[in-house]
């Protein structure tokens, strides 16, 4: 397993760290909080465990315990900050499509920007700091793998640790529009969702809204869209996934109390490949650990990487390295696309994919060719009149 994994996973860790900050700048200049916390998030934990991933190669000594503290905090913020990022996103959309963004001043949008501090940042250290609680001792390393947090598997800690995720999903899906049946997520997207169903209303405002609004495209919204529900449809089965195998792997302890369950708390537990991969349901839980936020990190490349603003960031981040070995763009091409975009108007019916420029020149000429008859046949009849 551990043959497998490496070098493959640190690649693709540190991969995820570096794409998903690709579109970071034009989501700043957007004000979209809650996307940028996104990526903050997914990459953080990537280059969390790209460093775990190569200190810990083919050892489980504790090299760097103040490292692991910190390490196994990350893992536990990003349980929750990455779907609490989610639960801002889809809380965006919804606004969008209620068109309550169409009137925000700047104080208003600082506001909204504090709402997600607090949802993305504040409230994932609130969890971090209960975790303490029904932590058992200070952590574990793995060999391959790293530093890794220790939750004693107790009635608690799914209140306190594994619930979170999903309650922040369930949330989320509200937003979206995968209503609530019965206590349980449905399994279908329903149009009868909070986002979807405000949209449909209200898709005249919508369309008016997006045409006035030079931050957030048609475009980027649906791709929005899509994100918040591929992390839904993720998120809730992952996070009940992962509840059933901790008590598969290790059955539910009793509460017996706050000193038994810190009991010697400042001790490292390590684990070499050999044990650990022994048990597959513990290596179930641990790569899907690992693994999860890198697939986080690309999804989101996928969604918008790939964009208008991302290929005109590439393009510009290319000739600005191109340049230093003496390469430039072509001249003589950037002046024939200069031309033909002159030319254009003056053929519409030859660009039939120009968009409402040849239908606007089309009317244009329609009311010239008009005002011509009406100005012959006013003349017609000043000949024909008598003197």
């Amino acid at each position: 397993m551990t043959g497998l994994d490496y070098p493959l996973y640190p690649i693709f860790a540190f991969l995820g760290f570096v794409v998903v900050l690709v579109p970071l700048p034009w989501h700043l200049q957007a004000w979209n909080s809650g996307t940028c916390y996104y990526m903050i998030w997914t990459a953080l934990s990537c280059l969390n465990q790209f460093i775990n991933s190569i200190v810990w190669h083919n050892n489980a000594i504790n090299w760097a315990p103040i490292w692991c503290d910190i390490s196994i905090r990350i893992m536990l913020g990003a349980s929750v900050g990455i779907p609490a990022a989610s639960l801002c996103i889809n809380r965006r959309l919804y606004n969008i499509a209620k068109v309550h963004a169409a009137a925000l001043t700047d104080e208003a949008k600082r506001r909204a920007i504090l709402i997600d501090t607090l949802i993305c940042v504040l409230f994932p250290m609130i969890v971090v700091a209960l975790q303490y609680v029904v932590q058992g001792h200070r952590f574990d390393i793995y060999e391959d793998v790293g530093c890794y947090p220790f939750i004693y598997n107790t009635l608690p800690a799914f209140f306190l640790s594994d619930s979170w995720p999903i309650i922040i999903g369930l949330v989320s899906s509200v937003y979206c529009g995968a209503p609530l049946l019965g206590g349980l997520l449905s399994a279908f997207l329903l149009p009868t969702g909070l986002s979807l169903k405000a949209f449909y209303l209200r898709r005249a405002q919508f369309t008016q809204f997006m045409a006035s609004n030079k931050s957030l495209s048609t475009s980027r919204y649906f791709r929005l869209m899509a994100l918040a529900v591929t992390e839904i449809l993720c998120t809730i089965p992952l996070a009940s996934f992962m509840i059933w195998l901790n008590s598969a792997a290790q059955p539910v302890q009793p509460w017996v109390s706050w000193e038994y369950v810190h009991y010697d708390f400042s001790r490292v537990v390590q684990y070499p490949s050999v044990l650990w991969t022994a048990n597959y349901l513990v290596v179930i839980a641990v790569q899907l650990t690992r693994w999860f936020v890198v697939i986080c990190a690309f999804v989101f490349f996928v969604f918008f990487g790939f964009a208008a603003e991302a290929r005109k960031s590439y393009g510009i981040a290319f000739w600005s390295v191109a340049k230093i070995f003496g390469f430039y763009p072509a001249k003589s091409q950037q002046r024939m696309n200069w031309n033909e975009l002159n030319r254009a108007p003056r053929a519409p019916a030859m660009l039939p994919s120009t968009g409402s420029l040849p239908v606007y020149v089309v009317k244009e000429r329609k009311r010239n060719s008009s005002l011509a008859l009406s100005w012959e046949h006013s003349l017609d009849e000043r000949k024909a009149a008598p003197v």
